[in-house]
């Protein structure tokens, strides 16, 4: 290797980005500099297969506060593997399951990719979603964050045909369509995103479904309830449709009680359960007028 080419060397690592040191003389040389910025990697097939697996880890396991990180972290790396690697990756990461690892839905690294830049870059996606039911549907949204919840992984979007806040669980997600356009992101807290994803994740099929029909307006029950009035519908302009239900009447008495005080409702519930909670609450009155108050 001639002085030349060791020069025009050194010259092309520090146009894509490496800091490298010159000490002149007879003793000198180069040497490569700690920078500010992580320049490009040059990894070999094994180095890269270690840490796209690590990172597959790393998403699952949630070792890190922003759950995004890995995941955007191993979408840019997959997408310089060549196939040969991508197929080792696919394989170690199936065979690879950490003791701890509570697994949910199946959610391909792609899906969860895209999605993850998709909220970082605030790109608009079109995709189809299948609901817990099986209906699928077509939605426009703007992707804000991506976050775990139990056992799977859900993206909190704005939607457009909702004119709303919607959760989705990313293994019911597919058919994804980039747009290109690009949108500016709403003000929305960490704390709501987490508690918007813990509804999404303590739905499930009830024993008991019905709705509370509260004399409140819509916008006042939202300020009210929060992510937990999702599903909500006005009903007029003084009163709001809220489903309700629960594994048995219990279920659904205590989500009454959340009810703002001095705020009149009319009840939607099958017979059986209606029967049961006015027992309860006549045992109650009675108990009630019985007791005996004490005194300071």
């Amino acid at each position: 290797m001639t002085e030349r080419t060791v020069r025009r060397d050194i010259d092309r690592l520090r146009e894509l980005g490496y800091r490298i040191e010159s000490t002149p003389g007879v003793a000198g040389g180069y040497r490569l500099e700690a920078g500010s910025a992580l320049p490009p990697l040059l990894l070999d097939d094994d180095e890269a297969v270690a840490i796209a697996v690590g990172l597959r880890v790393a998403a699952a396991q949630r070792l890190l506060t922003d759950a995004e990180t890995p995941i955007t972290a191993l979408a840019k790396l997959e997408q310089v593997l060549p196939a040969p690697l991508r197929q080792r990756v696919n394989a170690l990461a199936t065979a690879v399951q950490p003791a701890v690892m509570r697994t949910g839905a199946p959610v391909t690294t792609e899906i969860l990719g895209e999605l993850a830049i998709a909220c970082r870059d605030g790109e608009r996606l079109r995709l189809q979603y299948t609901a817990s039911d099986g209906t699928q549907t077509r939605r426009r949204i703007d992707p804000h964050a991506i976050t775990p919840a139990e056992r799977n992984w859900y993206l909190l979007a704005w939607d457009h045909d909702r004119d709303d806040w919607r959760t989705f669980r990313v293994d019911r997600i597919d058919q994804i369509e980039h747009t290109r356009v690009l949108f500016t992101r709403q003000d929305i807290s960490p704390e709501e995103i987490e508690d918007r994803a813990r509804v999404a994740a303590s739905w499930a099929p009830q024993r008991i479904e019905g709705h509370a029909v509260m004399e409140l307006s819509y916008e006042d029950m939202r300020a009210w309830f929060g992510p937990w009035g999702d599903g909500s519908e006005p009903e007029g302009a003084s009163h709001t449709r809220w489903p309700i239900g629960g594994s048995d009447f219990r279920d659904v008495m205590y989500g009454l009680s959340w009810i703002p005080a001095g705020t009149d409702y009319v009840l939607d519930l099958p017979d059986a359960a209606l029967a049961e909670i006015r027992e309860t609450v006549a045992r109650l009155q009675r108990a009630l007028e019985q007791s005996v108050g004490s005194s300071a």
